[in-house]
């Protein structure tokens, strides 16, 4: 069975850095997508940043030139570099597996638990 374990989040100051892991464990063959979501009180969830496995990477408007994602297959973990973090980065950011190919056959996908980054004025 797969498993998603998230880390990294915490409380910061305005200007401040964080760095988000997501590592998959289970049976797993080959990740397509890897990606960042967020969600911020009495707002809907929304992406932050998605990498594929051949390498292409979108960014919200909102965080691109500050987010950085990044993977390591060999892991199955996707990164998150959060630098110069602002008050309305405050969300619970979860990760995103898609296109998860079991060695079983089986393409799935999955959500971590959440983190929750904090960020104060």
């Amino acid at each position: 069975q797969v498993q998603l374990v998230e880390s990294g989040g915490g409380l910061v100051q305005a200007g401040g850095s964080l760095r988000l892991s997501c590592a998959a464990s289970g049976s797993i063959f080959s990740i397509n997508v890897m990606g960042w979501y967020r969600q911020a009180p009495g707002k809907q969830r929304e992406l932050v940043a998605v990498i594929t496995s051949s390498g292409r990477i979108n960014y919200t408007d909102s965080v691109n030139g500050r987010f950085t994602i990044s993977r390591d297959n060999a892991k199955n973990t996707v990164y998150l570099q959060m630098d110069k973090l602002k008050p309305e980065d405050t969300a619970v950011y979860y990760c995103n597996l898609d296109g998860v190919r079991l060695v079983a056959g089986a393409r799935l996908a999955y959500w971590g638990q959440g983190t929750q980054v904090t960020v104060s004025s």
